[in-house]
């Protein structure tokens, strides 16, 4: 595998900015990891959550180990405090995300750009930034998963906190989010369920967003549109997603 960290420049934030990319790379005398390499590679987006950056799922999981058998890239961009939106008192990064990314990373890598190659996952803030993208934009994506998403933005067990409140109106606007596009249950309860990826929410049941997955699942089945789930034993931290991210992995409809 190859891990780059890349800086560049983003004109749709008018700044430089980084992302962390792993890439295959085929190996047949490397010591403990092989990998293998296909012509225009599946790509995974991975998305950080809250308080941490791109280069957080290389530091405290072993994701370059768990793909190099997979010929998957896993791109990882820097977003900050932005819940993956076009902040309200701040910059588009829903637009960096949604627009310019994908077009920059087709520009620099050999990664492919058809649907049934293409992943979208996250942890926390990044697991709601996945649902979002993957509601929004369904024609991007095969499959997309989500570890202990902050899926309900307007859950009780997520208003409660006066500084997470005021980082929503930061973001979102003084508004209310519900019935809006960065609504999930939103989207989700208008979406077609044929034209969907598939759909993973992962939760502990000891995380204090156990009930917003909940929430999202049970507006997800009462619009039919299938997810799958895996709740169990588990808090809202790197043990817990190091595992996870695995059973994603295995779990994605990659041609293998």
């Amino acid at each position: 595998m190859a891990l780059l960290r890349c800086d560049f420049f983003s004109d749709t934030l008018a700044l430089s900015t980084s992302m962390t990319v792993i890439l295959p790379q085929q190996t047949t005398r490397q010591i403990g990891l092989g990998g293998s390499v296909h012509s225009d590679v599946p790509v995974l987006y991975l998305l950080h959550g809250l308080t941490d950056d791109d280069t957080i799922w290389t530091r405290r999981t072993s994701i370059e180990r768990y793909v190099a058998p997979l010929g998957l890239a896993v791109v990882m961009p820097q977003v900050h405090h932005s819940f993956y939106s076009d902040e309200a008192q701040g910059l588009p990064f829903w637009s960096f995300l949604s627009e310019e990314l994908p077009a920059i990373v087709n520009g620099f890598f050999r990664t492919s750009t058809r649907r049934e190659d293409t992943f979208v996952a996250g942890l926390s803030m990044g697991g709601y930034g996945a649902m979002k993208w993957a509601l929004r934009q369904p024609e991007r994506f095969a499959a997309a998963a989500s570890l202990s998403g902050a899926l309900a933005l307007s859950h009780p067990s997520e208003r409660a906190d006066p500084e997470f409140a005021a980082l929503m109106q930061r973001v979102f606007g003084d508004g209310p989010t519900e019935g809006t596009t960065d609504d999930l249950a939103q989207l989700v309860a208008t979406a077609q369920p044929k034209e969907l990826p598939s759909l993973y929410v992962g939760c502990g049941t000891e995380d204090h967003l156990y009930p917003s997955s909940l929430y999202f699942v049970e507006r997800a089945e009462s619009a039919g549109v299938p997810v799958t789930t895996r709740f169990g034993s588990g808090d809202h931290d790197w043990d817990y997603w190091d595992r996870q991210i695995q059973d994603v992995l295995a779990w994605l409809p990659l041609a293998r």
